[in-house]
């Protein structure tokens, strides 16, 4: 009875109940899951033994390996930087101020005009037996471009031929009826009224026979009219008549239109506070002033052709006055009606002194620039501009070799120490 009592289970130990054995399987997969992990998080050494950040390891004492100081020398940049880093310098680029000539141009847009435009109309009446001429075609002065039918104009001047003919006849007559009067009035054969009367009838033919060859005259003409002609040499425009069609004189339709294209002009404008010099330079003893033509971009030059007059007066509306420049057109490099930017050379500056444009800074409507000194340091100088032509500046204030600044201004104030980077003075073109 005792031993069936000790092998009974005991009733008093704990219990794990099915809810408390499940919270214990995720407690270790947790903990599983983070030993696989862990490795992964961990700085891995990069082949060669350098870890992440590009420090080399320490070695005995706590000094870096040799050749760590060189390598990070080279990634500190170039010279420059370093002098910038150690002293506080502005990096910045400089320009030496040259002497030179600089030409001073007047801007304007400008429209090419021909020297004369023509259109042709018929001056007799008739029907078109031929067009000689093609679209577009370049014609020359006296060259036939329509044929009119010319038969009723030959019938009127040959009627008008035997007309002329009859009364020359009758003005011979008269005339050898006068002078035999004449003789006859001497032996006072015949009254002295007979003689009166025969020469005023001789005055009346010769009258007659004027008319008669003026007529013929006219004829002629008519006739030639029958043959229209270029009355100039230049480009023909688009064909306004065709063979077969009837046309009159008088009529406002146009035969043909003519225009000359070499030479060829084109008329600009300027100010009227411009007028005093272009005067100056266009008198007596100086020679034409040279104006340059540029495309609607003023990417391209054209052509260049010479000044060749000025208007008689100043538009009161806009205060500018308009001038003509001529110019050579054989390549037909310019068309009437286009638009062209012309720039007229009224003057050139004598060894100016020039700078970068770039250099001019402005507060308000004073112009300055920075020149740096010798000690490294720059100082604000005010300067006058004469004349800006592209990249290039005639100014006033500055001295031949004085170093100007072409960079970095933002950071810049009077005094401030600079470090030259690099020089513009060899990228200026000439002026």
């Amino acid at each position: 009875m005792q031993e069936a009592t000790s092998a009974a289970p005991d009733e008093s130990a704990p219990q794990q109940t099915p809810h408390e054995r499940r919270w214990l399987a995720w407690v270790l997969v947790v903990l599983v899951c983070g030993i696989i992990t862990i490795p992964l998080l961990l700085p891995t050494m990069p082949p060669g033994g350098m870890p992440p950040g590009g420090m080399p390891p320490a070695g005995p004492g706590g000094a870096a390996p040799r050749g760590a100081g060189d390598k990070g020398k080279k990634a500190s940049g170039s010279p420059s930087s370093v002098m910038a880093a150690t002293d506080n310098s502005t990096p910045v680029t400089t320009a030496k101020v040259q002497t030179g000539h600089m030409d001073i141009f007047l801007d304007a847009l400008g429209t090419v005009t021909p020297l004369a435009t023509v259109n042709v109309y018929s001056q007799v009446s008739g029907r078109v037996l031929a067009v000689n001429y093609r679209e577009g075609q370049m014609v020359h002065k006296g060259q036939v471009l329509v044929e009119i039918d010319p038969r009723p104009t030959e019938a009127q001047a040959q009627q008008a031929r035997g007309s002329l003919a009859r009364d020359r006849a009758l003005l011979d007559q008269a005339r050898v009826n006068l002078q035999r009067y004449q003789e006859a009035l001497k032996d006072h054969a015949i009254a002295e009224q007979t003689v009166f009367d025969q020469s005023a009838t001789v005055n009346q033919y010769e009258g007659t026979v004027a008319n008669d060859e003026g007529q013929v005259k006219y004829y002629e003409v008519q006739l030639s009219y029958c043959h229209i002609i270029a009355p100039i040499s230049g480009k023909i425009g688009l064909r306004l008549v065709d063979s077969g069609n009837t046309i009159f004189s008088g009529s406002s339709t146009t035969i043909a239109t003519i225009t000359q294209l070499n030479p060829i002009t084109v008329v600009f404008s300027v100010a009227e506070d411009h007028l005093p010099k272009i005067q100056q330079k266009t008198g007596p003893n100086h020679g034409a002033l040279t104006v340059a033509l540029y495309d609607r971009s003023q990417t391209s030059q054209l052509t260049t052709g010479k000044l060749l007059t000025l208007d008689n007066q100043v538009d009161t509306s806009t205060g500018t006055v308009r001038l003509r420049a001529q110019f050579d057109n054989a390549a037909a490099a310019l068309y009437p009606n286009q638009f062209v930017n012309a720039r007229l050379q009224v003057d050139t500056l004598q060894n100016a002194k020039l700078i970068p444009t770039g250099a001019v800074q402005y507060n308000g409507q004073q112009a300055f620039v920075y020149v740096v000194k010798q000690d490294s340091t720059v100082a604000l100088r005010n300067i006058t501009v004469l004349n800006t032509e592209g990249n290039q500046s005639a100014i006033d204030g500055l001295n031949p070799g004085d170093t100007v600044i072409t960079s970095n201004f933002d950071r810049l104030t009077d005094g401030a120490k600079v470090a030259v980077g690099s020089s513009q003075s060899a990228m200026m073109g000439p002026a």
